[in-house]
């Protein structure tokens, strides 16, 4: 029994819901893409759900381009009844707003850190969700339309950033196979509309805010900005021939959202957030790309000095994960 037919067997005739995490990126969106083509060809229909809004240019232009249908959960009518499916994370986890219904599945490529009971969970450490979706279309020997392959083989580029963060076999043998079925060209247009107008206020904060020491360039982004730009900033800030580990965090919802990236051999970034916000926030990712938030109702336990808190709490974080190591 493939690992379509067992998520099938636990939806039985159910009405059906595919959650994305919250801010979906491109690896969410098009798993959850490829995985609802599937459903529909075994008669189960189902939505794609997400809280947030989708921030980047990119991920709008590739929805519109693939003809993609995504339901922000404040226009969603769903029921007490409906099962959700969770893509690319984890319920519970703090870029997972609970939505109504029941969560009997999960498919997702982070570190497990939720202690929810699935009645089916797929779990791979591999570079892109996307990736196991195209293991799913290789089990039961579906083609995989133009449209999907793109949607996949972009959001594998995205999430292993070409290949160069967290890359596994599987993604190279999905890379291979959607390659000859995606629109290149659209893969182009998408690859060179990464920044907006609006983007480079950000890269303008971080470029005059940035602390570093030790090799950890802290940066403070002074407004709200959406998850995906914290994401590219604290990749901007690793550019930097000074910084091995990359902090950077910006007001979000009343509270801070934190973007990680690092390059310190034997250090997990998912670990080291999750420590640094032990108490008044929560975070978790891969050894390379982490994130996390402090929670509205503990922002003000970081007193007026805040930046230097942040600082005291990740570096000393980083120490107590190194003696570990």
């Amino acid at each position: 029994m493939t690992k379509l037919d067992q998520l099938i067997s636990v939806i039985g005739n159910n009405k059906v819901v595919i959650q994305t995490h919250n801010y979906p990126d491109p690896d969410a969106i098009a798993a959850a893409f490829g995985l609802q083509y599937l459903l529909k060809l075994r008669n189960r229909s189902a939505d794609i759900i997400y809280f947030g809004s989708l921030d980047k240019v990119t991920l709008k232009l590739m929805t519109e381009e693939l003809n993609i249908t995504a339901i922000n959960a404040d226009d969603y009518t769903g029921g007490e009844d409906d099962y959700v499916i969770n893509i690319d994370g984890q319920k519970n986890n703090s870029n997972f707003t609970d939505l109504i219904g029941h969560e009997i599945a999960c498919i997702d490529h982070h570190p497990w850190v939720t202690e929810y009971e699935y009645a089916f969970k797929d779990h791979r450490i591999v570079g892109a969700c996307a990736t196991i979706i195209v293991d799913y279309f290789k089990e039961n020997n579906v083609d995989i339309p133009q449209n999907i392959a793109t949607a996949l083989l972009y959001a594998i580029k995205v999430d292993t950033q070409n290949f160069t963060n967290g890359v596994k076999e599987e993604d190279i043998s999905a890379f291979s196979m959607l390659n000859a079925l995606a629109d290149q060209a659209l893969i182009l247009r998408l690859d060179s509309n990464e920044l907006e107008i609006d983007d480079l206020r950000a890269y303008g904060a971080a470029i005059q805010r940035l602390y570093a020491k030790d090799g950890v360039g802290f940066v403070h982004i002074p407004f709200d900005c959406p998850d995906r730009l914290i994401a590219m900033v604290s990749s901007f800030i690793m550019s930097l021939d000074c910084v091995d580990l990359s902090i950077v965090y910006a007001e979000r919802n009343g509270g801070l959202k934190f973007s990680i990236r690092s390059e310190i051999p034997d250090l997990k970034a998912g670990d080291l957030v999750h420590l640094a916000l032990d108490g008044i926030g929560d975070g978790g990712g891969h050894a390379m790309m982490a994130g996390g938030v402090v929670f509205p109702d503990k922002l003000t336990e970081l007193g007026d000095k805040t930046d230097a808190v942040i600082r005291r709490r990740f570096l000393k974080a980083l120490k107590e994960v190194q003696e570990k190591a």
